[in-house]
């Protein structure tokens, strides 16, 4: 290098551009804490470059869908629509599901039912249906014989005995029960003491109030340790039975419940067998033996009432177990088939971002070509279309989950009715829904986007 103009060595120079005023021009880099590891060299630009490249591409896809507004409209509500109606229908079912669930809670655990029935007629004889009634004494040998049982209890029930107290007086039910019917039967305990050996042997005159009963008898009175009358004899209230089910529709709460005992003896049934009782509550020994457990019973009740106990028309109980099971397996099937109904839209969704894409690529064939000819690679142009569809499927889907999400919780502040609880975002059909949306972005975004990379240049600039 020629210095013969310079009238300064290189070393001076060198010290001159350092402090001259040239040295204010110069970018210079900011310190860095020492404990910060030192970037590599290649790392910034290449960070700087996909930076933007992503942010040209969101640029794009805005143009792209504000040049098309109704077809992206249309196309993006599909998506929300399959979505949102994907986890709200899940939702709804699985709200019938869990109030199906609470309402059979509310009554107890494995529950079984028997009441009376009738004796079909014979063959060659001109009698027709006999009826007959359960009595204390099938209870007692459904008890003794019944392997597959491991609770049984009578109940003995009359809605025509009048309740009155020092405040007040009430029609309800009054019910003769043994000890262990709080433990077939769900009767949460407010205050006192349930019915025990005791009274039911000795046939005391006590008994326990349901919550709307204590309401109408005492109303904001206390009511443990008072007395009332049963059709004009004195009763001792010993405990008190919380609120069961959702509002006032439960018979449970409108219950004088006394022990069974006594009830024999001072209300039996009018008109009926001796010693009749109402039905019986039973408990299978496990959930798996209750076709045992329901057989072995109408066994022991068709010998001693003289009948076939094959013929199903003699009986009339009811398995809360397996209308369970019934009842699980209908919700079941509907959550498929709603399901089913959310992926078939959210498909139709797909096939319509399938459709905008291709029409992008074929109105943008000149500009793509224009891309390759300077220099971009199949691979970039590729993930530019595929970017693309993906944040359009993307976009839609989260719009359809949060308007959905938003309007079950909505539905969560108003009152349900019995039997049903507001829908509710079930994680497996969200997931089933992310899944779906992703692989809908997939195939959305991947075959527009691998015919768009395919594009020969030369080709793609003659493109009118």
């Amino acid at each position: 290098m020629d210095t013969g103009d310079w009238p300064v060595s290189q070393p001076e120079r060198d010290s001159q551009l350092k402090e001259g005023p040239i040295a204010d021009f110069r970018p210079r880099r900011p310190s860095l804490p020492t404990w910060l590891p030192m970037e590599p060299p290649i790392l910034r630009p290449r960070i700087t470059t996909i930076m933007r490249m992503f942010v040209d591409i969101l640029g794009q896809i805005g143009r792209t869908l504000w040049a098309h507004k109704l077809r992206s409209f249309l196309t993006m509500f599909g998506i929300a629509w399959g979505v949102g109606s994907l986890l709200l229908l899940v939702g709804l079912g699985e709200g019938f599901r869990t109030g199906n669930q609470k309402q059979m809670a509310s009554m107890g655990k494995d529950i079984m039912f028997m009441f009376p029935g009738q004796i079909p007629a014979v063959a060659g004889q001109h009698q027709g249906m006999k009826p007959y009634f359960l009595t204390y004494d099938d209870y007692l040998a459904v008890k003794a014989e019944a392997t597959f049982v491991r609770n049984v209890a009578p109940v003995l029930s009359r809605s025509d005995v009048r309740a009155v107290s020092e405040l007040a007086s009430s029609n309800g039910q009054v019910v003769g029960v043994t000890p262990n019917f709080n433990e077939i039967r769900y009767l949460p305990l407010d205050s006192g003491r349930w019915l025990n050996d005791g009274d039911n042997e000795q046939r005391r005159n006590v008994a326990v109030l349901g919550y709307e009963m204590r309401k109408n008898l005492f109303p904001g009175r206390p009511a443990v340790g008072s007395r009332i009358l049963l059709n004009g004899t004195a009763f001792e209230i010993v405990g008190l039975i919380q609120t069961v089910g959702k509002g006032d529709n439960n018979s449970t709460n409108e219950r004088v419940y006394v022990p069974v005992n006594t009830m024999r003896e001072m209300f039996p049934l009018k008109g009926e067998e001796r010693d009749a009782i109402s039905f019986m509550n039973y408990q299978p020994r496990t959930r798996a033996e209750h076709d045992a457990a329901r057989e072995q019973v109408r066994q022991i009740v068709a010998r001693r009432h003289g009948f076939d106990w094959r013929n199903d028309d003699a009986f009339d109980d009811w398995d809360t177990i397996k209308s369970e099971q019934m009842v699980g397996k209908i919700f079941d099937v509907m959550d498929l088939f709603l399901g089913g109904v959310g992926m078939v839209t959210l498909a139709l969704g797909a096939i319509g971002v399938v459709n905008i894409m291709l029409v992008s690529v074929s109105e943008r064939t000149r500009e793509i070509g224009l891309l390759k000819a300077l220099g971009a690679t199949q691979r970039s142009v590729l993930l530019q279309f595929f970017l693309e569809g993906l944040f359009l499927t993307v976009v839609s889907g989260g719009i359809g989950m949060a308007l959905s999400a938003g309007l079950m919780s909505w539905l969560h502040t108003l009152p349900s009715p019995p039997g049903f609880d507001p829908p509710t975002l079930v994680p497996t059909s969200a997931f089933l829904a992310i899944t779906t949306l992703a692989l809908a972005g997939i195939a959305a975004g991947l075959y527009p986007a691998r015919r768009a990379a395919m594009l020969q240049p030369v080709e793609a600039l003659r493109k009118e």
